[in-house]
């Protein structure tokens, strides 16, 4: 592929898909293209395609058989069925974009890495907060070894989502198909903290609805070990009255940095025992103003992704790397169910991602927002 243009097509016109029609209609993209989307919600591709002007498709694999040019499918269908799409189009061999997570369970996203490789096909998994400035200077920084020993990584995702979002579709905060806030929202935010000190050892997490109607929690706390190193996850849709923030701090024996913004976007704290030249820029440029969730991530995801193609690179996340979130989300799940601490070790009974669960959508006292019962009756549960 090197030295030619590629051919993308998009498997789900959900939400997401704004950001992959705005990459793709960016000009940053140079002699690649998105020539076809799909979507069982027909009115869904119908209207994206028409706004792209290109062909728009029911079925994914008329598409895929109409447009043998296409060289690379983006998966954004809902979490549960990334698998099933992925697997499903694998013998198509075309390369595979899949927006995250990956997978809501280890056997699949394993099925995922193999067939793939059988095919002698790529898989990309898309962790677009990555390539926001503000965090690749803090790798950098890392890196660099800045920080010395780093003891602690925190991250905090405040966000608000309404009954409105959940309805736009039923299987949002479902646990087949999508889990709750740390599967969807915080997703990202648990790719980084790993990033930066290593898959966990354990894990311990907890978890409730507190905000809206759904099968799985909108606010929980997760508290991950690797060695002597501690990191902290709070996440919740249930801000209110809107966004508050997504953040990440970084504590290390030499230096702390803090990023904020709604989604990664700025610096907050840039603080180190020892100068360098760009510290000076760092809190002066690096702040990109945005008031969506999303940041700017995806087209330098794409960028990367076209790169890694061209050059046959290793380059943008993989699907080992994609792995990495599924096996601590997973060990999150299993925590929150079980009420105990539970070892990052693939080996998950009790995790109710990618599960039908027995649960059901509860129900909001009349006049309320407080939930009839907790999401988890454990003696430690959150809530009484």
């Amino acid at each position: 592929m090197e030295g030619r243009g590629l051919n993308f097509a998009l498997v789900g016109c959900g939400r997401i898909s704004r950001k992959y029609a705005e990459a793709f209609t960016s000009n940053k993209l140079p002699g690649s293209r998105l020539i076809a989307v799909c979507d069982v919600k027909y009115e869904r591709a119908k209207a994206l395609g028409l706004r792209l002007e290109i062909p728009y498709y029911r079925c994914q694999h008329e598409m895929l058989q109409s447009h043998p040019e296409i060289d690379v499918v983006n998966i954004l269908s809902e979490s549960g069925l990334h698998a099933e799409h992925c697997l499903d189009l694998v013998k198509y061999k075309k390369h595979m974009v899949v927006e995250k997570p990956m997978a809501l369970t280890m056997q699949d996203a394993d099925a995922m890495i193999q067939a793939c490789a059988n095919a002698n096909i790529r898989l990309f998994v898309v962790k677009q907060n990555r390539y926001n400035r503000p965090v690749k200077l803090l790798m950098r920084a890392l890196e660099e070894g800045r920080f010395g020993r780093v003891f602690m990584v925190t991250a905090r995702v405040r966000w608000a989502r309404h009954n409105e979002y959940y309805e736009q579709d039923q299987w949002r905060g479902t646990y087949k198909y999508d889990g709750g806030v740390f599967a969807n929202q915080a997703c990202h935010y648990i790719d980084l903290i790993q990033s930066i000190m290593g898959v966990p050892d354990y894990v311990f997490a907890r978890g409730t609805r507190v905000g809206a109607p759904i099968e799985a929690e909108d606010l929980g706390v997760a508290v991950f070990t690797n060695g002597p190193v501690i990191g902290v996850l709070e996440a919740t849709t249930a801000t209110r009255p809107g966004d508050l923030e997504g953040s990440l701090s970084v504590l290390g024996e030499f230096g702390s940095v803090e990023l904020s913004g709604v989604a990664l976007n700025e610096v907050r704290t840039w603080k180190f025992q020892s100068a360098t030249p760009y510290d000076q820029q760092v809190l002066t440029s690096s702040c990109e103003l945005t008031d969506s969730v999303y940041g700017f991530g995806h087209t330098a995801y794409l960028a990367d992704v076209v790169r890694a193609l061209r050059t046959g690179e290793k380059g943008a996340v993989d699907g080992v790397e994609g792995r990495k979130t599924v096996d601590i989300l997973s060990a999150i799940y299993e925590s929150m169910a079980t009420g105990k601490e539970v070892s990052v070790d693939g080996n998950y009974k009790n995790s109710l991602l990618g599960r039908e669960s027995d649960f059901g959508v509860p129900r909001f006292s009349p006049g309320g927002g407080e939930l009839q019962k907790p999401l988890f009756v454990t003696p430690h549960s959150l809530v009484g």
